[in-house]
């Protein structure tokens, strides 16, 4: 009987062990995490001091990950008020940028695809995008087209917005500085 107890607990620890990891590597992209008001950084995920939860959701992904060198990628899938980022509201993006060479602004499903639509537009460049006369920017995320710097979001019920920063030269990682002041506001206003 005593054996018997020991292997069941045996098991069920295995088994927790395994999920909690699955769902650690499926629902995180590791431990090294920085926030900026809605937005997630992981600076050092490309790095050879990436942590093994970053390295087994890389691994998982398939996805080739920024190098810190090269850039930094920051997710959002809430506002600044918290409240998870809706596709059928109209979402604003803006403020100003950090310095970097080239900048990539894309919006995902909560999958991380991007979203089919007509217009054939996932996101917006730092070449492309239209500036404010301060060097900010206003995007705009909305189902049906805005004049100016839109994305459209194909009506989902919940967005991913990447933003990607390439050849920055910055870290995050040194804990320099106050991110949340750097990095853009993201507010929703018009919602059915």
């Amino acid at each position: 009987m005593r054996l018997l107890t020991l292997a069941f607990s045996f098991l069920v620890a295995i088994a927790l062990g395994l999920g909690v990891t699955l769902y650690a590597v499926t629902h995180s992209r590791g431990l090294d995490t920085v926030r900026a008001g809605a937005w997630e950084g992981w600076p050092r995920s490309g790095t050879i001091k990436a942590d093994p939860y970053a390295r087994a959701a890389v691994a998982r992904s398939g996805e080739l990950p920024l190098e810190l060198a090269d850039g930094l990628l920051f997710l959002a899938t809430t506002d600044d008020a918290g409240r998870p980022i809706d596709g059928r509201c109209e979402t604003r993006i803006t403020g100003t940028l950090p310095q970097a060479r080239l900048w990539t602004l894309a919006v995902m499903d909560e999958d991380g695809r991007f979203i089919p639509n007509d217009a054939e537009r996932y996101g917006l460049t730092s070449a492309e995008a239209v500036y404010a006369a301060t060097g900010g920017i206003d995007v705009r995320l909305a189902p049906r087209a805005r004049p100016g710097n839109w994305i459209p979001t194909g009506a989902r019920s919940r967005l991913k917005v990447a933003l990607r920063l390439y050849d920055a030269p910055f870290s995050f990682a040194s804990g320099a500085g106050d991110a949340s002041t750097v990095l853009p506001h993201i507010t929703q206003e018009a919602c059915p």
